[in-house]
């Protein structure tokens, strides 16, 4: 099955197996994917990925999902930029997720990272989803 966004794919899969109280979800692989999986990681939203192959031989990533007292970590996952409608930004105008309490996920030049790195590196970008 074609997918037209990979990332929203990936998210709608972790949003989902989140509300359910999965322990981990599988999705297939790509670069990209793996970049917001880093990230994720990073900022303590899940506990991690690990590449796989599926039963057919395609490779696949399994993440493991963050819960803490019984609550999923990721309370809110939303995707920003869509292929329709891709949303760019400059340094300055890059967004704050909740007053800095959620991240952002933003692909620049220098690759994809949160929203605070990115300020950090002064770099702006597609805003790719945000995350509380």
């Amino acid at each position: 099955m074609s997918v037209n966004d990979p990332i929203g794919d990936m998210l709608a899969r972790i949003r989902n197996a989140s509300m359910r109280g999965k322990s981990t979800v599988r999705t297939p692989a790509s670069k990209i994917r793996k970049w917001v999986l880093d990230v994720l990681k990073a900022e303590g939203y899940i506990r991690g990925y690990e590449e796989t192959t599926s039963a057919n031989g395609l490779p696949e990533i399994e993440i493991s999902l963050r819960y803490f007292d019984g609550h999923s970590a990721i309370r809110e996952l939303k995707r920003v930029s869509t292929p329709g409608r891709r949303v760019y930004s400059g340094v300055k105008e890059i967004p704050q997720v909740r007053q800095g309490l959620g991240v952002a996920i933003v692909s620049t030049p220098k690759g994809v990272m949160s929203d605070a790195q990115a300020r950090s590196a002064n770099v702006g970008g597609e805003v790719l989803c945000t995350v509380f």
